[in-house]
């Protein structure tokens, strides 16, 4: 499973390479300007150093926030309020999709700057979203049976190990009663609902992890004070709590210290690195460029099917139609008010990013 955890990121982190260096075999500048009254570099350079530190600070506060409040018997995950905390987490995790990635990917997609066959005659972002919203069911159905089936070999093995462990005790006792202890495999198999949420922990954090990295490059490469104030501070509150609903589905996944140290890190430090990513481009990269536009809409769009598709399937869907909620009509109230609470908020924040 951690092998090939590595190899996805490895083959994520390359196609975003990839893309980001096409940023500097741009076409000709798109005659839409924006005003230059606010455009200024050196002004721009310690806001985004403060962007880097405070996003960064508050990413951390956000994903780790549901694993160190484990030792709060109220927040425990078989408490009610978890799920409903989890449930104001995956609400923002839709509006994510729904509010700031989607209608960005809208935007870009459809602008001027692109030529008008064939980006106004196709709606390129809806069919990009459904393709990875199909693509993250094939992800998620195939991860879940490759590791259910590595899951039953471990099983089989050990029940094997036992059987012939009893056989041998059997004989060697001349035939008298055995008295046998089960110890722990090495590789001891999971229950199938912890398989289930190891697999939507990796599948959603290498969404975000995109979505984010997008975020960040965007910053960077901006250098308009105007914006960059409330654009950075709506940031910070996104990305905590995004990161809670994160860091909830990491606690649920019961991973190692290591790994769930790995992926609040790697969380946490990936809008920061596209802003750096993006003020090193800065000079190669403009936003209204067509091949930035078509190539960053494209990955706003894909990760938008992600994000939305893992919000209503696996958090959502699975925890409202499970039977802790579908067993009590007062918590699902209470948990929808939670949702729509959790949209609501992110949606206003789709003023400001």
């Amino acid at each position: 499973m951690a092998a090939c955890k590595t190899k996805l990121l490895k083959f994520i982190s390359v196609i975003f390479f990839l893309t980001s260096f096409l940023f500097t075999k741009t076409l000709a500048q798109c005659k839409q300007e924006t005003t230059n009254s606010c455009n200024n570099k050196s002004k721009a350079l310690p806001l985004k150093l403060i962007g880097i530190a405070s996003i960064l600070i508050t990413s951390l506060i956000g994903v780790s926030l549901p694993l160190v409040t484990r030792a709060v018997p109220a927040l425990n995950p078989d408490r009610s309020l978890f799920i409903i905390v989890k449930a104001f987490a995956s609400g923002i995790i839709l509006a994510t999709g729904f509010m700031h990635v989607l209608p960005d990917s809208f935007d870009m997609l459809r602008s001027s700057c692109l030529a008008n066959n064939p980006w106004h005659k196709f709606p390129f972002t809806g069919f990009v979203a459904m393709l990875s919203a199909i693509f993250t069911l094939m992800v998620d159905s195939m991860a879940t049976s490759i590791y259910t089936k590595r899951n039953n070999t471990v099983l089989a093995e050990a029940d094997r190990k036992v059987v012939a462990g009893g056989h041998e005790m059997g004989a060697a006792s001349g035939g008298g009663h055995f008295h046998g202890h089960h110890h722990t495999h090495k590789h001891a198999p999971i229950g199938s609902q912890l398989l289930r949420y190891r697999v939507v922990a990796m599948v959603l954090v290498l969404g975000i992890v995109v979505h984010s990295i997008v975020i960040g490059l965007g910053v960077g490469a901006s250098n308009n004070t105007c914006t960059m104030k409330p654009l950075v501070a709506a940031l910070c509150f996104h990305q905590m709590f995004e990161g809670m609903g994160l860091g909830g589905c990491i606690l649920q996944a019961e991973y190692k210290k290591m790994k769930k140290f790995a992926m609040v890190f790697f969380f946490s430090i990936t809008t920061p690195f596209g802003i750096a990513l993006g003020m090193a481009l800065s000079k190669a990269y403009k936003e209204n460029t067509p091949s930035a536009l078509i190539t960053v809409g494209l990955l706003n769009a894909s990760s938008a099917g992600l994000l939305i598709y893992m919000a209503m399937v696996d958090l959502l869907a699975a925890d409202f139609m499970g039977p802790r909620l579908q067993g009590s009509i007062k918590l699902q109230v209470k948990s929808y008010v939670a949702v729509l609470l959790g949209a609501g908020g992110m949606s206003i924040m789709a003023k400001w990013a």
